[in-house]
């Protein structure tokens, strides 16, 4: 009784709370100024926390599984991630004609030098059967006057906390084509002034690549670690789409000989 009576209570208080940001909606076009600045701020401190609530609720409620960090890993794997945009709903998807340093999320920034931008990136649903990851991202590329594209990711401080140069650091990736195009991958880190860089050229033949980066012939310094991005440069994008249905990032300590 005491839980269906705290239901109720709970209902009448969602109602009345509705009901009053309704009315202020309502009347916000002719409310004095003090007020509606009030309500404006009341409004977003409200906002913040309910944009929240959503984005777990959609992570956790949604299939295949929003939030999943379900990928496979190498069995001694002592770091293992999934960028967010492939694990939630972003709470801005998409943007077109994306100017240099553009973001999408917290952790993908997309560099070029294109004097007029006809780039665009979508956050987008994975709903195939074979999908891990909640979501994908997709870039489009009509007209291209650049000399360079790339996107980068920024590597949490999980993944650069404890990295030493025996470690491989393994990247995974779904990738589909509208066409062929070269797509390398760089790894950097970054250790004091200086930024140690590994080059991998991603082999397209298939559509799940995996590329490792071996630390073991870098000059990294592990005591000054500052932090780590990949970058994906894309040679030759014009008039293409690229879908990157999953990426992950895994790390591993290189067998002893």
């Amino acid at each position: 009784m005491a839980s269906m009576g705290g239901n109720l209570l709970d209902k009448a208080f969602n109602l009345r709370a509705i009901a009053k940001w309704a009315r202020a909606a309502r009347l916000a076009v002719s409310a004095d100024l003090p007020g509606l600045r009030r309500q404006r701020q009341q409004a977003r401190q409200l906002k913040t926390h309910l944009d929240k609530l959503i984005h777990i609720a959609d992570e956790r409620l949604a299939l295949p599984m929003i939030g999943s960090t379900s990928f496979p890993k190498p069995h001694n794997a002592d770091w293992a991630w999934r960028p967010e945009l492939w694990r939630g709903p972003l709470a801005r998807p998409g943007i077109s004609s994306v100017q240099t340093k553009s973001m999408l999320g917290n952790e993908v920034t997309l560099f070029h030098d294109c004097q007029f931008s006809e780039l665009t990136l979508r956050q987008l649903r994975n709903r195939r059967v074979e999908d891990l990851a909640p979501y994908g991202m997709r870039m489009d590329v009509f007209r291209f006057d650049g000399s360079f594209l790339s996107l980068v990711l920024d590597l949490p401080p999980e993944g650069v906390e404890g990295l030493r140069r025996n470690h491989l650091l393994r990247m995974d990736l779904i990738i589909e084509l509208e066409k062929p195009l070269e797509i390398f991958a760089r790894l950097n880190i970054k250790h004091g002034p200086n930024t140690e860089q590994i080059v991998r050229e991603l082999p397209l033949a298939q559509k799940a690549i995996s590329v490792e980066f071996d630390l073991a012939y870098s000059n990294l310094n592990e005591r000054r670690l500052e932090g780590a991005w990949v970058d994906l440069i894309f040679e030759g994008p014009e008039m293409n789409q690229v879908v990157l249905r999953d990426i992950t990032f895994s790390r591993r300590p290189r067998a002893q000989l």
